[in-house]
């Protein structure tokens, strides 16, 4: 028997958060499953032999604890998974019934100390917004398989017994899985590159996109879309298709004469599934501070935004260390 402490455990706790959220498409979900994770492995320390790394062996269990979780509940989704895109003319309810894929913070992914061989450097190409969508297309069984043995890297046979399959059980499973990945990944897929952060282009036009938020300009933030943007506000279950359409949705809320006016911006540049990212907060007149409105992340192609997610959820800030309030003297 190889005895376990707490300190080895925690030393994982980071890349069993991006492991969970990859399964689950929730950055919350998957702190509670990291803390489920290491409830068990403690339970069962016991039976930890040293035949596998201790690495392995949370990886297990992990998937497993997420396995379960998941089992019986709906797939996380984005508004443009729900329906067709809608009127910027039309108001909507947002809805909180529906689980709604989550944000990661890019300051989550890598420990500041990490080095040696279990340090795990996350591809930008596993972490996208576009990736994590697809994979919640995929049966939970499917999806985990495809995630140890094409993310990951983990020998099929390896695969299969994290899962209790047979190893032809896992191959079948993976051959589904790449399939459907196929049908629900963009195809501009092929292109992505495997850079582990924002390039320079994306960060300049980030740079002219945070100035055109913070003044208003609803021109200038249109002049930065591509003909054929995509932008989705979870929770409300909308979402928009084409530069003018994107461009009447703002304006109608960023107008001061109008009844939907948002108020007054603060943008700040944050990292979320390593691509370029925006916390906004705002304030509507009478208002003594800056509140919390999203975390918006974009992608960017040949110069333009070509998609954007607004994530409208205060519970996430803390995640990205970001205040819960802004003062107007530190705007």
């Amino acid at each position: 028997m190889t005895p376990l402490d707490a300190d080895e455990l925690e030393g994982h706790r980071r890349e069993l958060r991006v492991h969970c959220y990859r399964l689950l498409g929730s950055y919350t979900d998957a702190e509670d499953l990291v803390q489920e994770t290491f409830l068990r492995a403690w339970t069962k320390r016991d039976t930890f032999e040293g035949r596998s790394t201790l690495r392995a062996w949370l990886y297990r269990i992990a998937t497993n604890a997420c396995l379960d979780w998941l089992d019986g509940k709906a797939r996380r989704v984005l508004p443009h998974h729900r329906a067709g895109p809608s009127d910027p003319s039309v108001g909507f309810a947002p809805r909180t019934d529906v689980p709604w894929l989550q944000p990661f913070p890019d300051q989550e992914l890598v420990a500041p100390a990490e080095s040696g061989p279990e340090a795990v450097a996350v591809r930008r190409e596993t972490i996208e917004l576009a990736f994590l969508a697809a994979l919640q297309f995929l049966p939970a069984r499917q999806r985990a398989a495809l995630v140890l043995r094409d993310v990951h890297g983990w020998p099929a046979s390896d695969v299969a017994a994290a899962l209790e399959l047979s190893v032809p059980a896992v191959n079948s499973a993976l051959q589904r899985a790449r399939a459907t990945l196929r049908e629900n990944l963009p195809q501009r897929r092929a292109d992505w590159r495997a850079a582990t952060e924002p390039t320079l282009a994306e960060k300049q036009l980030l740079t002219r996109y945070l100035d055109a938020v913070h003044r208003g300009d609803v021109d200038a933030v249109a002049a930065l879309l591509a003909d054929d943007v995509r932008t989705t506000m979870p929770p409300w279950p909308v979402w928009f298709r084409g530069r003018e359409n994107v461009r009447r949705a703002l304006a109608s809320s960023w107008d001061p004469a109008l009844e939907g006016y948002v108020g007054e911006f603060v943008v700040r540049p944050v990292g979320a599934n390593r691509q370029p990212a925006v916390a906004s907060w705002t304030r509507r007149p009478g208002d003594p501070g800056f509140r919390p409105f999203a975390i918006s992340v974009l992608e960017v192609r040949d110069g333009f935004v070509t998609e954007m997610t607004a994530f409208h959820d205060p519970a996430l800030f803390p995640a990205f260390g970001l205040p819960a309030e802004i003062s107007p003297a530190d705007r």
